[in-house]
């Protein structure tokens, strides 16, 4: 498993906030009391800190959830304990439209609200982001904000919008072999990738309070806090130059004779602990993913502090061109009996496959000697073509 201990002593992603754009977080939940700010509802429920479909809890709880009980032994603990999460609740009911107009002003919220990662676990319904989706994404780029979105779910050679655009760090999920996921879309702009099957996180909806899933979702999460971690470490870093370290400390492990990016593991799968303590230098400001493009008419408005005010009911009267889906849920595959810390990455059951996974071997800690990434090409453009999509956010694939 990722070297966790050794990371958290170098960061835990203090004074740093992630946004999760989702479902909302259940605040209440042991492992996150004290981590979930207030947030905002964009769905005319009324209140962020409250999920009915468990989500958002689940994403959150992968980034900083904490543990719970005396010294914190019990529960579980996501990559970055002392980061706090920005809920934005954008859908309640499975049933819901999730509509672009809802989450960008979600996005630009969290920008104006100090989020300095915004961590978007969906992806379009075989679509196109509409304008007013595109527009929330360069004013979090303008204003220095991280934007991670999963590649989808369909297995599709095509990662999906919003991730595919450009400056958007793109994730695909892999097995505990480290190995891609069959399911995760892969191809042209895909960023990173970090472990997604059968990976515990917080979920009240089930009786013990956990459960396991497999998703892009799941990896998403699990890159917003790196991302976390690495801009707590390095504070005077651009979101572009954080986006650098993620890149350069990434890792092939096994998969040898592959160039990055390449079509399945982008520049590798995320290593926290080589993230905060490679000697990596800054570079430049933009990054290697550079920024989103808009028309100049588009620009001001991407880049005017007043847009970020604006509530989603003010924006659902302009014309939607598409709707977005949630990237879980690969199914719950079960409750697990908590008996300690469990981290929120699945332990590797020691079978290496490829010469070695993600959370051990070769290249899984400190120390490890799995080849890294040490050059980075420009963002691809996004592809024109997207894989088969349910209209129900919620399928299992």
């Amino acid at each position: 498993m990722f070297a966790m201990e050794d990371t958290w002593a170098e960061s835990q992603g203090e004074g740093v906030t992630v946004a999760v754009v989702d479902t909302g977080v259940d605040a209440s939940h042991p492992d996150l009391t004290g981590q979930v700010l207030e947030g905002k509802d964009f769905t005319g429920g009324g209140n962020a800190q409250a999920d009915e479909q468990g989500h958002g809890t689940g994403m959150a709880s992968l980034i900083a959830a904490h543990g719970h009980g005396p010294n914190g032994a019990s529960g579980m603990m996501g990559l970055a304990p002392k980061a706090k999460v920005l809920p934005l609740r954008t859908i309640q009911d499975k049933g819901d439209k999730f509509l672009d107009e809802t989450w960008s002003a979600a996005v630009r919220y969290a920008v104006d609200h100090g989020a300095k990662v915004i961590n978007l676990s969906f992806s379009q319904d075989g679509g196109k982001t509409a304008n007013v989706g595109r527009e929330a994404i360069a004013y979090a780029q303008a204003h220095d904000v991280l934007v991670v979105a999963g590649a989808g779910n369909d297995g599709s050679v095509a990662v999906d919008e919003p991730a595919a655009l450009p400056g958007v760090v793109s994730v695909g999920s892999v097995d505990k072999d480290g190995n891609r996921w069959v399911g995760s879309n892969h191809g042209k702009g895909l960023t990173l990738v970090a472990p997604g099957v059968d990976i515990l996180a917080a979920n009240k909806k089930r009786a013990q309070g956990y459960s396991l899933s497999t998703g892009t979702s799941d990896s998403t999460a699990l890159v917003s806090a790196t991302a976390a971690l690495v801009r707590a470490k390095y504070p005077d870093l651009t979101a572009g130059q954080v986006v650098n370290r993620l890149i350069k400390s990434a890792s092939f492990l096994g998969h040898k004779g592959l160039e990055a990016p390449d079509d399945e593991y982008g520049y590798g799968i995320i290593r926290p602990y080589k993230a905060v303590t490679m000697d990596i230098p800054k570079g430049p400001k933009e990054g290697p993913l550079g920024k989103l493009q808009l028309s100049s008419d588009a620009s001001s408005k991407a880049g005017s502090p007043a847009a970020g005010d604006d509530d989603s009911s003010t924006r659902a009267k302009k014309k939607s061109s598409s709707s977005s889906r949630l990237l879980l849920i690969g199914g719950i595959a079960g409750v697990v009996v908590i008996g300690g810390i469990v981290f929120a990455v699945v332990r590797s059951r020691n079978k290496r496959g490829n010469g070695g996974g993600p959370y051990g071997g070769q290249g899984g800690g400190p120390g490890g000697s799995g080849p890294q990434n040490t050059n980075y090409a420009p963002h691809p453009a996004g592809p024109t073509s997207h894989g088969p999509s349910s209209p129900n956010p919620y399928q299992q694939p």
